[in-house]
């Protein structure tokens, strides 16, 4: 973690400062144009100074990092992670972990743009030539993610559970399909009431997003103190530091012996369990390579057998690639049938895909650097007398100004590091402690129906709890146990969950609308000639857009897990160009005394190779190039 730190702390200064001669700062007062001279001229204005940071003050520092953070206890932390943590515990939530600190390195640095123009990354990606319409093109592309409504469609499954008391059936009951239908429908328009109304958008969304934080992690905090045992915590908390662990099918019998001996029943169910697992048998390509499995009378794959009768497939475990590689030299064998799961979280743990984007907006909308000279995004209702300038403002980079933009970065240090970050490992966490300790291992969570699984195991365990938990303490368990007890976390469960990804599809909506409003803003010829209190009209009409599109792919999808796969694949994709276009843009745009150093440009591209790795082993798993 230090080796990180040291990254975004460097021991010595990135440039020497040099007195400017008045000749050198009278030209240094034109107002800089650079890249594609299609987006419009900077002016120039005033660096003011950050706030003073204080202990008495703090959460009244709190920018962009409070909203974005709260956003990120969403889908992939409340669907994907428990689809991992479920099948194989706490072991692979490094993944998340990696993918969390290539985010804040990226987050800081598009922060770092927005600190010096008041332009958010967006802006500054389509100044980069050939010219803008380019990248209307490419990121249009990559921005798909973000228009498929996976979170409210998924937000309705435990609503739903909630109201028939029982996990929805879409796929096979009739009168589940059209309820789900409806129910997200309904949810989807939901999220475009904190939107609309509230003067700043981003100050309704910073309302919206604390009391998420508050409700959720208190609630979560409450389930893992009282009735989450010791070792959970641990597995949890050690699994995302556990870089390099795989899943493997292999049998739990590791020294042959015919016992289960300590350490070896990974499932926790206390049986020496094998690998039930079936090779594919059926060549479909004629490459003499069997590639497919037989079928049995429903046409389900037969990929395993049942040899101990209990109703799952053993044989799903871990390995740590250089523990394996220094005992056997060889590299294990993956189990690579669970690669979309984990791309899925790898891809927003934290927020992921171009939904950081807004973080540089939101950093802009709440005043700090340069973008007190800007302005701010307001609300078609409430929105009176805020408006937004169409180009960026910069500050003359000299021995007066550079003290100042320093406190500044220092000040987006602070919001990321320990607001943002602390809120995206604690997301990644919580949930999964409650999907190792109620659902038994090797439990085959599909990413919709994850949460209503384990609200189940939620309501059984607070029905009666287990042996080394705080609620079996005879003191406690009269009064925090129990059928009736029970049955309300069920719901509890469900409903949190239900907050959980509602909210984060607000600002899943709002950062799509966000980032293509302040571009074309901004790029527009036509959209430039308009006054400044008129962007709330286009944010509007953008929304009304997306919207629109929005619901179209609710009502023609059919399976509600396949988009949440494709979406993710997209945001994977997407994470890596951006990290990498933002790497460009820190290093052409900015001026030389302000660019990134050369650890944060080498984790710029590490990001990316990250992302891009898992996408496209995502999308051989989507194409069906791994079983």
């Amino acid at each position: 973690m230090m080796g990180n730190l040291s990254i975004l702390f460097p021991s010595q200064p990135l440039f020497e400062l040099v007195p400017m001669s008045p000749d050198k700062k009278a030209d240094a007062e034109l107002a800089p144009w650079p890249g594609s001279h299609a987006m419009p001229r900077w002016s120039v204005g005033e660096l003011t100074d950050a706030p003073l940071f204080q202990w008495k003050n703090a959460l009244a520092m709190i920018g962009p990092g409070l909203v974005m953070g709260a956003a990120a206890i969403g889908g992939g932390e409340w669907l994907a992670g428990p689809a991992v943590t479920a099948k194989y515990g706490g072991a692979l939530l490094w993944i998340g972990t990696v993918s969390i600190l290539f985010q804040v390195i990226y987050n800081i640095e598009i922060s770092r743009y927005a600190l010096y123009c008041g332009e958010p990354i967006f802006s500054g990606k389509f100044r980069i030539p050939p010219h803008p319409m380019f990248w209307v093109l490419i990121y249009f592309m990559l921005d798909w993610g973000s228009i498929a409504p996976y979170l409210a469609v998924n937000a309705a499954i435990p609503l739903e559970a909630i109201f028939l008391q029982r996990l929805p059936d879409p796929d096979n009951i009739p009168r589940d399909w059209w309820v789900h239908k409806f129910v997200a429908t309904g949810l989807y328009l939901l999220v475009l009431i904190p939107l609309i109304f509230g003067g700043k958008i981003y100050n309704s969304l910073k309302v919206v997003m604390s009391f998420k934080l508050v409700a959720v992690i208190t609630f979560l905090l409450f389930l893992g103190i009282f009735f989450s045992r010791p070792a959970t915590w641990g597995e949890i908390f050690s699994g995302l530091f556990q870089i390099g662990t795989v899943p493997v099918l292999r049998g739990e019998d590791l020294n042959g012996n015919g016992i289960l001996d300590p350490g070896e029943d990974f499932d926790r169910d206390g049986r020496l369990d094998v690998n039930e697992g079936l090779p594919p048998t059926i060549d479909t390509n004629g490459d003499g390579n069997p590639d497919a499995w037989e079928k049995d009378a429903e046409g389900n794959e037969i990929r395993f057998r049942d040899q101990d009768g209990d109703g799952k497939r053993d044989g799903y475990a871990t390995e740590n690639v250089f523990v394996y590689l220094w005992n056997h030299g060889t590299f294990p064998t993956l189990n690579l049938s669970l690669i979309a799961t984990l791309g899925s979280l790898a891809a927003i743990a934290g927020n992921g895909g171009l939904t950081n984007a807004p973080i540089s907006n939101f950093t802009r909308d709440q005043g700090w650097g340069m973008g007190s000279k800007v302005g701010a995004i307001p609300s078609v209702v409430g929105g009176h007398g805020i408006s937004l300038s169409h180009e960026g403002c910069v500050f003359v980079v000299d021995e007066e100004s550079l003290p100042r933009w320093r406190r500044w970065y220092r000040h987006i240090l602070r919001d990321q590091l320990f607001v943002w970050m602390g809120a995206c490992l604690i997301g990644v966490s919580l949930p999964s402690i409650l999907s190792v300790e109620f659902l038994p291992r090797g439990t085959e969570a599909s990413s919709w129906t994850g949460a209503a699984m384990t609200a189940g195991g939620v309501q059984d365990r607070v029905t009666d709890p287990a042996p080394g938990t705080l609620a079996y303490m005879p003191a406690l368990r009269s009064l925090i146990s129990g059928p009736n007890l029970g049955r309300f976390f069920w719901g509890a469960t469900l409903f949190c969950g239900f907050l959980v990804m509602i909210t984060s599809h607000t600002t899943t909506t709002d950062g799509f609308v966000r980032r293509w409003v302040d571009v074309f803003w901004t790029a527009s010829p036509q959209l430039r000639k308009l006054p400044g209190t008129a962007v709330k009209y286009v944010y509007f009409f953008v929304l009304c857009g997306c919207a629109v599109l929005g619901l179209t792919i609710l009502w023609t999808m059919d399976k509600p897990g396949k988009v949440f796969e494709m979406s993710t694949t997209f945001y994977n994709f997407a994470f890596a160009f951006s990290s990498w276009h933002t790497l460009v843009v820190n290093t052409t745009l900015l001026p030389p005394q302000l660019r990134p150093n050369w650890g944060v440009r080498i984790g710029l591209v590490l990001s990316g190779l990250y992302f891009a790795a898992l996408g496209l082993l995502m999308s051989m798993k989507l194409f069906g190039y791994i079983s």
